[in-house]
């Protein structure tokens, strides 16, 4: 038997695409990895509120990393959270909003957004079906959100000066001229996974990252061994150890058969 590895999973391509379709390899995959005794964790940009769909959580996994490293689970069990402070969680989003900014508030129970910012934004109608009671309104919540970190539409916004002002106090996740994500300094997905090792006496040698795109970076520098999907960006793929197959191609299934966890 290997030593005991963390296999730490991001979601989005990683996992699943855009219509939340799970190949059944990588499902039969992170089964067969946990019986051989390691461990399987999710880490994603995303708050714990939007990481609750039933049938992701359902392939079993030891622990959860949200929001950028800015929560942790384990064996359900909260280990680690990092919220904003309420007080300048309010002056940030006054702050984003004189720029221009359409801010999403990303909790570990909710997301906050109000809905007559958005119009008919696409993302924000895709919030509302996914989300459904789950997605709360920030005016209406005032100063009772539980937070990590914010999304933004950027759309005619002022961002270089925004950010400018805000970034002794966040990091910012640019993923296009319109979409943008907001994390408190010093946070990313490569932070979750040292913590994770430190809280479970783990070598950070003993860890690996499935990931796809440049916000997997942070994880990619951190643990013992990246893996980049073969759908993946080329800067994610140019920074990892080993590029498996593509999602659809078995990519987790050959990555962890590759590294002989399965």
């Amino acid at each position: 038997m290997n030593r005991k590895k963390a296999v730490f999973f991001d979601i989005d391509w990683t996992l699943w695409d855009d219509n939340n379709d799970i190949p059944d390899s990588a499902v039969k995959a992170i089964r067969m990895l946990r019986q051989n005794g390691h461990l399987a964790f999710l880490n994603s940009g995303r708050s714990k509120g939007h990481i609750f769909d039933p049938v992701l959580l359902g392939i079993g996994f030891d622990g959860i990393v949200s929001g950028c490293g800015t929560m942790i689970e384990y064996k359900g069990e909260t280990l680690f959270a990092r919220y904003i402070d309420n007080d300048f969680a309010a002056y940030t989003i006054e702050t984003v909003r004189s720029f221009g900014f359409k801010p999403v508030l990303e909790g570990g129970s909710y997301l906050y957004f109000d809905d007559d910012e958005f119009g008919m934004d696409p993302y924000a109608e895709k919030l509302k079906r996914e989300l459904g009671s789950r997605l709360h309104s920030i005016r209406e919540d005032w100063g009772k959100w539980d937070i990590f970190k914010l999304s933004c539409s950027t759309v005619n916004a002022r961002t270089r000066e925004c950010i400018d002002l805000l970034q002794p106090h966040y990091d910012f996740l640019i993923h296009n001229p319109a979409v943008l994500e907001m994390v408190p300094k010093g946070f990313h997905k490569g932070t979750g996974i040292q913590k994770v090792c430190q809280l479970l006496h783990m070598d950070i040698r003993d860890t690996i990252a499935f990931g796809d795109s440049v916000n997997d970076l942070g994880m990619f520098e951190t643990a013992g061994t990246a893996v980049a999907m073969g759908n993946g960006a080329e800067e994610a793929r140019k920074k990892a150890d080993y590029v498996t197959t593509g999602l659809f191609e078995d990519g987790i299934w050959n990555g962890l058969r590759h590294l002989g966890l399965i």
